[in-house]
């Protein structure tokens, strides 16, 4: 497997064990839809939540999160869109954002409402 995917599983991995540690439940790992796919759903009580998770190995080129940007944002937004409808969900929801380094020391920021859909 290449690296950049073995941190990426590994990232999400992390992320998982974080929100199951801060009471979440985890609905669907790697949900796909056609060509979109969300890293994490998960249930923070009743809001169901979309988590995109972003690892790298360093901060040479910025912080995982602002990786993130309003293409992939709308993305997600239309990845959720696309889950919503298929499973005829009608409560709350939000995105949320898992930023991870591994290097010079493993840290993980978690960003609750990380952006909207507008």
């Amino acid at each position: 497997m290449a690296k950049h995917l073995e941190t990426g599983n590994w990232g999400e991995q992390m992320a998982m064990e974080y929100l199951v540690e801060k009471g979440y439940k985890i609905v669907l790992r790697n949900w796909r839809f056609k060509n979109l796919e969300v890293d994490l759903i998960v249930r923070d009580k009743d809001t169901l939540v979309f988590v995109e998770v972003k690892t790298r190995s360093g901060t040479d080129f910025g912080e995982p999160y602002e990786f993130v940007d309003v293409k992939k944002q709308r993305r997600l937004i239309r990845a959720a869109q696309a889950y919503i409808l298929k499973t005829h969900y009608t409560g709350e929801l939000r995105f949320d954002v898992v930023s991870i380094t591994r290097a010079p020391k493993v840290e993980l920021n978690y960003i609750k409402d990380a952006f909207w859909d507008s």
